[in-house]
């Protein structure tokens, strides 16, 4: 069969604004005030109080509609397996935070029951996460270094259990002041902050993080004491440090460390190739722990082989303690990237889980819910809190169907603090050390994306790149907000400098494409078409008029005022007789006369010479486009029409209004037709309400569609000029128009008919 070639016809008016809004009644609507919005905030009913307590704590309402016997028991697998990851992720991380490992176990317990009543995704688990743990760190070390004793009155108090202490405090201080931050975005409704980290910012940053986490862990693969660095370039101060004790390397110490990384490796590896064969992943990480430890007790690795262990870790949960103001008072700044960089990580973590499985998170209650996870978790002395993008796999891929699964995993956390955490003290801290740098696999892989990102978007690019430098350089506070400031940077230098276009009709259709990029493309002779990609406003208003000028050829204001100098030349030659006007235009009286020298132009002359050509008082029209007697010379101007599309432009400021009202100006003064195609609504609407329209700029310029307006200008300036110089190419588009058709648009030829 023959295939069949779809077309539409359209028949209808050309429409500018003007006439549409005649035709078609505008419905008005009611647009609310601030005034509205605040007292649809005040007024109170039961049933929004019942709406406000429901998403408040989400608890209330999944809790009475949960699933008892379809789910408690995949919770239940799923809560102990996340327990027993979240106890040694804890331990862990809590090397990363630089305080002693038993305050991760704090980490891992209280967020997990607070998010429990709070949180708004079923699968996220709450805890400690590995690149907020180290700028927790960071913090700590900064403000508490191993050779000071910090914010103690005693100069010589510089004991070990001191400084823990007082780095004890200094992360239970954070943490309790990231919450507050945390809280109060959420109840300020100001979720939406995270849309400014995009996925190559977030990317190159915990890349970035991931590399300080091996560094900061080599100190214990490699068994040696080195000072806390913090601040930019503390990565390279640290790296200098680790290779001038290299010789003084605890040899047991590194054997543990990379036994303890093949081995999970290898089982991870595993767990991925036979991940639909394997009922839950192997939990290598919790069985060689439990090993490690064993034999380390039952070999006495600390004093044999001089490992470093674990050490004490206190039974139970100690009293609540008040935050430091002083802490607070140097930390604000860190406290706030913490807080943006914790939020940005569970939501992103919490969003990939509800497309899943196909349910709503909300930005602002989850900020809440970390808020006061926060809050609480640094008034019983633990760090920082997110979600683990690793806990959370173990939570959802193990079954888990809700948050009893998070809250059961709590109840293993608390079996572990309360009865058996002491079991845990001979652990090396290489192996800790091993399992976090074998974690990050993930995360250093992300090198890979750069490749991609270069091929798809350059900016992406830089973003990912310049962050990852910068937060290596710089710090991970200063990192990240470097990054966010590059890429603002990046969005502004899109918009400031957009890719401005011509375009051509596409043969045959009503389609415009840019003109240098097709080859069966026609140009109505004498229209110039100029698209702009970007809403129009102070950055970028004045390379918008220069993207005009280079795309008509000419600089309207220019071409003006050498019309202007033109006809006072030619006004003194006819007074003087040197000029006569006969039917073919000015001609010489006089060959020998000689041409007038430009005179020198005060300011007022200048303001004369931006007035429109006034050629009233001459005998006879000027064409500036034919040759002019005594080399008078005047710049060309070949449009007579000029059509902006405005498509794509979806706000305009003050200085641009005043920069494309000074711009159409000046092309209505040399007899050159503006015309603004595709307008927003809304753009029109402000026009109108900035008194942009006068005299010469009416509301009669805008058209509905490029393609309204080209059949516009063709129709005004009649079909010869149309086709003037055209080519046979040109010749054959069908647009075809009947004096009585109204500008009805016909699909086919016919012979009483005219090409457009």
């Amino acid at each position: 069969m023959d295939s069949v070639e779809n077309k539409y016809l359209v028949a209808r008016p050309i429409y500018s604004e003007d006439s549409f809004s005649s035709d078609h009644e505008i419905v008005q609507r009611h647009h609310k005030t601030l005034l509205d919005h605040f007292k649809k905030i005040c007024t109170c009913s039961p049933q929004k109080a019942k709406k406000i307590a429901l998403n408040f704590v989400p608890v209330l309402a999944w809790l009475p509609a949960y699933q008892f016997k379809e789910w408690f028991l995949s919770d239940i697998i799923s809560g102990v397996t996340t327990g027993l990851v979240a106890v040694l992720q804890g331990l862990a991380y809590a090397l990363l935070a630089n305080v002693a490992p038993g305050y991760g176990l704090y980490t891992s317990f209280f967020p997990v029951v607070v998010y429990f009543f709070f949180g708004s995704s079923r699968h996220v688990s709450a805890g400690p996460f590995p690149v907020v743990s180290l700028m927790v760190g960071s913090v700590v070390a900064s403000v508490v270094p191993g050779d000071t004793t910090g914010f103690s009155n005693s100069t010589n108090a510089t004991n070990e259990a001191l400084i823990e202490h007082q780095r004890m405090i200094v992360a239970s201080s954070l943490c309790f002041l990231v919450g507050i931050i945390q809280l109060a975005l959420g109840l300020l409704q100001v979720g939406f902050i995270v849309i400014y980290l995009s996925d190559s910012l977030i990317n190159g940053f915990t890349t970035a993080a991931a590399i300080e986490v091996v560094v900061s862990q080599l100190k214990y693969m490699f068994g040696i004491k080195i000072p806390s660095f913090s601040g930019p370039l503390s990565i390279f101060y640290s790296l200098e440090s680790i290779f001038s004790q290299i010789t003084s390397t605890n040899i047991p110490d590194l054997l543990i460390g990379i036994i303890i990384m093949v081995l999970v490796y290898i089982v991870k590896e595993l767990n991925v190739k036979y991940k639909s064969k394997l009922p839950v992943p192997i939990p290598i990480e919790i069985i060689l722990t439990i090993i490690a430890a064993g034999l380390s007790y039952g070999f006495n690795f600390k004093d044999r082989y001089n490992v470093t262990t674990v050490g004490t870790i206190q039974k139970g949960f100690q009293p609540p303690l008040a935050p430091s103001l002083q802490v607070f008072q140097t930390t604000i700044a860190n406290a706030f990237s913490i807080a943006i960089v914790g939020f940005a990580v569970a939501f992103s973590v919490a969003k990939v889980y509800s497309i899943k499985h196909n349910y709503n998170v909300d930005g602002n209650q989850e900020l809440i819910a970390f808020g006061l996870s926060n809050i609480v978790c640094g008034s019983f002395r633990g760090f920082a809190a997110s979600t683990s993008l690793s806990r959370s796999s173990v939570q959802e891929s193990t079954g888990g169907k809700t948050q009893v699964a998070g809250i059961i995993s709590g109840i293993i956390v608390l079996i572990v603090t309360l009865a058996v955490g002491y079991l845990l003290e001979p652990l090396p801290k290489s192996v800790l050390a091993g399992i976090i740098i074998i974690n990050l696999k993930g995360m250093l892989m992300k090198f890979n994306e750069i490749p991609v990102l270069f091929k798809r978007d350059k900016f992406d690019c830089l973003v990912w790149i310049l962050t990852f430098i910068a937060a290596l350089l710089l710090g991970l506070d200063l990192g990240l907000a470097a990054g966010v400031g590059i890429e603002l940077l990046t969005v502004v230098f899109r918009v400031q400098f957009p890719k401005f276009a011509v375009l051509a009709n596409i043969s045959r259709t009503d389609i415009y494409r840019t003109k240098k990029d097709y080859s069966d493309i026609y140009e109505p002779d004498g229209v110039k078409i100029f698209k702009s990609p970007a809403p129009l406003f102070f950055a970028n208003a004045d390379f918008f008029r220069d993207k005009i000028t280079a795309a008509t050829g000419f600089n309207p204001l220019w071409v003006l005022r050498k019309r202007n100098k033109a006809l006072r030349k030619i006004k003194k030659l006819l007074k003087k007789g040197e000029l006569q006007v006969t039917p073919k235009g000015l001609v010489t009286v006089s060959p020998d006369c000689k041409d007038i020298e430009d005179e020198e132009l005060d300011n007022n002359t200048l303001e004369e010479l931006d007035q429109p050509t006034n050629t009233a008082d001459l005998p006879a029209d000027i064409d500036w486009n034919a040759d002019l007697p005594m080399n008078i010379a005047v710049p060309k101007v070949n449009i007579h029409s000029l059509i902006l599309d405005f498509g794509a432009v979806s706000f305009i400021d003050l200085s641009g209004m005043k920069i494309l009202k000074g711009t159409l100006k000046d092309f209505l003064k040399i007899d050159v037709d503006v015309y603004i195609a595709g307008a927003d609504c809304g753009v029109l609407e402000k026009l109108q309400r900035s008194n942009f329209f006068d005299d010469d700029i009416k509301t009669s310029i805008f058209f509905l569609t490029v393609h309204d307006a080209v059949l516009h200008v063709l129709e005004k300036k009649g079909l010869n000029l149309a086709l003037k110089n055209g080519t046979s190419k040109e010749s054959e588009n069908i647009l075809f128009t009947t004096e009585t058709s109204n500008g009805t648009l016909r699909e086919r030829p016919m012979p009483n008919e005219t090409k457009f």
